[in-house]
């Protein structure tokens, strides 16, 4: 899986369109970056930019970014309505895929001492970060603000935890930067049918982690129950991690909840939907659809869609796009205006700018692709596809059984099925482009200049690399392909007889793509002057051809008898 992260600074400019443009400019420098979204605010003179990409570009341009706004903003002339202790006031790494919020907070403390050490910013770590649970509290770090930091910088308990220094004119100019990990926060609007504010405000106290103070006798105008300290005592809502309040929509004429997710692994999005549901029809209002602010996570909608599914005992064994589009109508997230993933979802952000592969054609595309006179794809990517739809067949036939009347019992069983099927299946597909990008590997060396002894050498070593990557590459759709085995001997054994054949025919293709790929296996091996190697990963291809071929006879005559 692809490791992507999110980083979503805050700098304090929100006026000057040219200082704006440079700092996001010296981010989108940073290859392998995509630049989101960029939210400047006039009254709290504060800019807040959206990014995302692979861990290690993010945390480059977010440097950068840090480093032009130190160049360009002078905090000593900065006025605005939001907190703030610096140019860079805020910097939070988010984990999207791939990659979990501990490693984010491990890249945003080397980021921290980085800025300290190069930048000359003394930086504090907040969030998942923290080295304290005091600072986990951004408003702890923040404390003060700007106008505090000579203070803070002059006791030990309130210095930075990187670039701990006396203040002085550099800290005067760029002041302090909170540098932290934190999930991924999901801004969501719950639409009521009544535009009353005050049951859309009881709503949200019903729900929200902090709840509403404790009332003596009548819960809306009884006396608030106060601690000896004097503050209110707070009766919990029903979801953790969770900020809400209650608010009237005139553009909508529409009362909603409005809610902060803050930590979507403890309160995923479908769980919020669900209690907020709850939480109105107790109150004789109904949720009548959702509203997504800003972008989501794609694994907070898949979580949606499988769970909504499952409660209807229907198979998660089916297409991601489905799966999506199960979770859009089920929480109504088009219920306002339509809601189109590839705007909202942040890795389809990031796909869009991915350059067509093999499998992105269509059926007769690639065949004619096949068919045209460039080498690739050849026998390998080939082989993937067969493979790929070996495992389709199987999966179909797990569906079909899922969903089979008189068969409800067992929807569990063949969803499971399903699940792995798709798997199988997306592994084959990525196969297909890799193998075309093994022999284009190969076609690059020959390119490769050969006037020196030492281009020759460098030249025959890349030429052995690549070759060995070329073998290396069908081997593993040998192993994905035979992988989908088991998968289709259950189905044509316990699934949906009437697609006992089609089982078969995944048989059929699941074996010439074991066998097709272990020729490419071969011719690609007989290039390698590492013999042992070669003669390692032929050895392991023909065994997995002669259990293919065992498997297939097998699972063939399965079928002939459920047939006959």
């Amino acid at each position: 899986m692809k490791r992507i992260i999110e980083c979503v600074p805050n700098f304090s400019e929100g006026r000057d369109r040219t200082v704006i443009d440079r700092i996001t400019s010296a981010i989108e420098a940073v290859e392998g970056v995509k630049l989101l979204d960029v939210d400047p605010g006039e009254a709290t003179n504060r800019t807040v930019v959206t990014f995302v990409g692979e861990p290690e570009a993010v945390v480059e341009a977010a440097f950068r970014g840090v480093k032009q706004a130190a160049e360009l903003i002078d905090m000593r002339r900065h006025k605005g309505a939001h907190p703030r202790m610096g140019a860079t006031d805020v910097l939070p790494l988010i984990p999207i895929a791939g990659i979990t919020l501990e490693e984010c907070a491990a890249l945003s403390r080397r980021l921290a001492e980085r800025i300290a050490d190069e930048l000359r910013i003394p930086t504090y770590c907040y969030e998942a970060a923290a080295f304290t649970p005091e600072r986990r509290n951004l408003a702890v770090c923040r404390k003060g603000e700007y106008e505090a930091l000579p203070e803070k910088l002059a006791h030990e308990a309130s210095a930075p935890d990187f670039g701990a220094r006396p203040y002085d004119e550099g800290v005067a100019r760029t002041g302090a930067t909170a540098v932290g990990a934190r999930d991924f926060l999901i801004a969501v609007n719950f639409n009521l049918n009544t535009t009353s504010t005050r049951r859309a405000n009881a709503i949200a106290f019903d729900v929200r982690e902090k709840g509403r103070p404790m009332r003596e006798g009548n819960p809306i105008t009884g006396k608030i129950v106060k601690d000896e300290a004097g503050n209110p005592v707070m009766k919990p809502g029903t979801l953790k991690a969770c900020k809400a309040i209650g608010w009237y929509i005139d553009e909508y004429r529409i009362a909603q909840v409005s809610m902060n997710l803050t930590d979507i692994s403890t309160t995923p999005l479908h769980v919020a939907f669900d209690e907020v549901c709850r939480a109105a029809q107790a109150r004789g209002l109904r949720v009548t659809g959702t509203e997504i602010v800003g972008l989501i996570p794609k694994r907070a909608l898949v979580e949606a869609g499988r769970y909504f599914l499952e409660k209807q005992q229907r198979s998660t064994g089916i297409a991601e796009e489905e799966i999506v589009r199960m979770a859009v109508k089920s929480m109504g997230l088009d219920d306002l205006k339509p809601f189109l993933p590839e705007e909202k979802v942040v890795e389809y952000l990031l796909e869009a700018d991915r350059k067509s592969g093999l499998v992105d054609m269509t059926c007769k595309g690639f065949a004619h692709e096949t068919a045209s006179e460039s080498p690739a794809p050849g026998g390998g990517s080939i082989s993937a596809y067969m493979g790929a739809l070996g495992a389709a067949l199987g999966t179909m036939v797990a569906n079909l059984s899922s969903h089979k009347a008189g068969w409800d019992e067992r929807w569990k069983e063949f969803s499971d099925w399903a699940d792995k099927g798709q798997e199988l299946m997306a592994e084959l597909l990525r196969l297909v482009d890799e193998d075309t990008e093994a022999f284009n590997r190969i076609m690059a060396v020959f390119s490769m200049p050969k006037a020196t002894d030492e281009e020759k050498a460098a030249r025959s070593a890349a030429l052995q690399e690549a070759t060995l990557y070329a073998t290396q590459v069908p081997l593993k759709t040998i192993r994905a392909a035979y992988a989908a085995f088991p998968l289709v001997r259950a189905m044509a054994e316990e699934g949906n007889p009437n697609s006992v054949s089609d089982a078969g025919v995944g048989a059929l293709a699941i074996r010439s793509a074991v066998m097709g790929a272990a020729l490419n296996v071969k011719i690609n091996a007989a290039g390698l002057k590492d013999r042992a190697a070669a003669d390692e990963l032929v050895g392991e291809a023909e065994r997995l051809v002669a259990e293919s071929q065992r498997e297939e006879s097998e699972i063939l005559a399965i079928v002939e008898r459920k047939i006959n």
